[in-house]
């Protein structure tokens, strides 16, 4: 078992970036996903259903279109990307930013359809009664609502994060595979397959990746359960 553990700076910088790269999308994406998940669970305007599908996209389009998309979006010479560059000197590109946002666009679909069912979920009536007693919107959001979602949200926190873990396609397409810099951990374990005698160093990062996943999947588990038992005691 030692030489699972025995990694090299290299493979270590990969797990350490990976875990960075993917808390960073999982955090940006929370404030974004829970407002268009209260959209899509309450709002009733014109264009919904084509929002929906917008928001879902990046799950069935292949990652390489998503990751494309990105560079031709916020790359160097992108609308956005020359805009940002330009303006306030921010670089997506060939980044570890940039495989953030990346991993961030890949796992929102997950976070915003986790946070979206338990939105749904929420009895109106408990916020209406909240109104009546002169509450604002925003107060009953965060007294009311946000107490009832937590386990949703939990759960699409965490899936978002396992999500971004994963995240290969798109990752490479949008900021390439530079070692220290953009290389996580799915883009370590492809370049062990194309060296020779890189099997060993594949297959340590493929445990680990799976042992990360699996400990993030379960801890959502957990915390979304210990949190609807408190809510139901109170």
């Amino acid at each position: 078992m030692n030489w699972l553990l025995d990694l090299t700076p290299d493979e270590w910088n990969a797990v350490r970036l990976s875990i960075k790269v993917a808390t960073v999308a999982m955090i940006a994406s929370l404030p974004p996903g829970i407002l268009l998940a209260l959209v899509l669970a309450r709002g009733r305007f014109w264009g919904k259903t084509l929002l929906n599908g917008l928001v879902h996209l990046p799950l069935i389009l292949p990652p390489v279109v998503t990751g494309y998309l990105l560079l031709l979006t916020f790359g160097r010479r992108g609308l956005a990307g020359a805009f940002l560059a330009e303006h306030f000197g921010i670089v997506f590109s060939f980044r570890w930013t940039g495989a953030a946002l990346a991993c961030g666009v890949m796992g929102f679909p997950l976070m915003v359809r986790a946070i979206r069912l338990s939105i749904e979920a929420v009895d109106r009536k408990m916020e209406a009664a909240a109104g009546t007693l002169g509450a604002n919107p925003l107060w009953v959001f965060a007294t009311i609502t946000l107490p009832l979602i937590l386990p949703g949200l939990i759960a699409g926190a965490i899936l978002s994060f396992a999500k971004a873990m994963g995240e290969f396609g798109a990752t490479i397409t949008f900021v390439s595979n530079i070692p220290n810099e953009t290389q996580t951990l799915p883009s370590a374990i492809y370049t062990f397959t194309q060296v020779p005698g890189g099997d060993e160093g594949a297959l340590r990062l493929t445990l680990i990746s799976i042992a990360i996943s699996m400990v993030a999947l379960v801890a959502s588990e957990v915390l979304a359960r210990r949190v609807g038992r408190r809510m139901d005691i109170e």
